[in-house]
């Protein structure tokens, strides 16, 4: 496995990354949850994402649990800030108060002494960035995050973080964390490139099948047992006609490289700059294996390959 630095820090992760959404304490009882971790890890998979808010604390738990044997110098660890997770007015956001009560939660569920990666999971309109950049240096200054992050924010707010911090002589976000795929681009190449490769921020993207629909397995409708049948609010994803319809011709490209289109679209995103780690949130061995082998088939995505892809997913296509 492939191990990549985390935007201009030091710390080097796993191109590929286990993701903790929807799967640990949801979709897979604890035991199934650490065989995938474990699997993982023996796969050289060494950086492990989750957040407060993923099954209500539980994926920290079985995360935890299942890191538990394992050397702590061996691991990247992540989790998130912001949603509520706790009663009252102050149980959401990026509030000094919520961000070092989670922290403290989130250490205890892990059952670890510090995060390598701490993100702020949104951006909060209610709180003042210098607070939350504030709470988030300190953090690192008493050793209990090593690096901190951002997810779904914009490049305006990301780079108004990074300018605060450096006034303030903090340390500042390296990394952020977006939705990324074949068919989510915009945020990312219009918004945050210029910014992440002008400061050097690693991205660790999330979706990389966007919920199941780049594996093709929807082309001709939603089978019975998917993420469709429990997640409602994913249906306008899940059956969008222009984005079915490209999948399919994603899916004909792909078979004739001999690759599922999950490995396509997975080695894809590991061919894309600024990317240090492709977050997987495989719910089999099945899944995690066929996901974890498209690192192999980066090589059959020549320019050709490229530019095919490109016409497909063009606007007018």
């Amino acid at each position: 496995m492939e191990v990549r630095r985390l935007g201009n820090t030091g710390l080097k992760v796993s191109q590929l990354s286990l993701g903790t959404w929807l799967t640990f304490g949801e979709q897979l009882p604890e035991g199934d949850a650490v065989e995938l971790l474990r699997r993982a890890y023996d796969q050289g998979v060494n950086f492990f994402d989750t957040a407060d808010i993923y099954a209500k604390g539980e994926a920290e738990r079985i995360l935890g649990r299942g890191l538990r044997d394992l050397p702590r110098p061996s691991v990247v660890v992540s989790t998130k800030v912001f949603r509520e997770t706790m009663p009252g007015p102050n149980g959401a956001g990026l509030s000094r108060k919520h961000i070092f009560e989670s922290c403290h939660a989130s250490l205890q569920r892990l059952a670890l002494d510090y995060l390598d990666i701490y993100f702020c999971h949104s951006f909060d309109e209610g709180t003042p960035l210098e607070e939350t950049v504030r709470a988030m240096g300190d953090l690192v200054r008493q050793g209990k995050v090593l690096y901190w992050g951002t997810s779904n924010w914009s490049a305006r707010h990301l780079s108004e973080a990074v300018m605060i911090a450096r006034q303030l002589g903090i340390p500042p976000p390296v990394v952020e964390q977006p939705e990324y795929n074949l068919l989510h681009r915009e945020r990312v190449e219009h918004d945050l490139a210029p910014l992440v490769a002008s400061e050097g921020i690693g991205l660790v993207t999330y979706a990389p099948l966007r919920s199941g629909l780049l594996t093709g397995k929807y082309n001709d409708g939603p089978p019975p047992g998917t993420r469709l049948a429990y997640r409602e609010w994913l249906r306008p994803i899940l059956t969008d006609p222009l984005a079915l319809e490209r999948v399919r011709r994603l899916t004909a490209l792909a078979a004739d490289l001999g690759l599922p289109l999950s490995q396509l679209a997975i080695a894809w995103l590991l061919s894309r700059p600024y990317v240090s780690s492709v977050i997987l949130g495989a719910s089999s061995l099945r899944h995690l294996d066929e996901n974890l082998a498209a690192a192999e088939k980066r090589e059959r995505l020549t320019p050709t390959v490229l530019e095919q892809i490109e016409q497909i997913l063009a606007p007018s296509a």
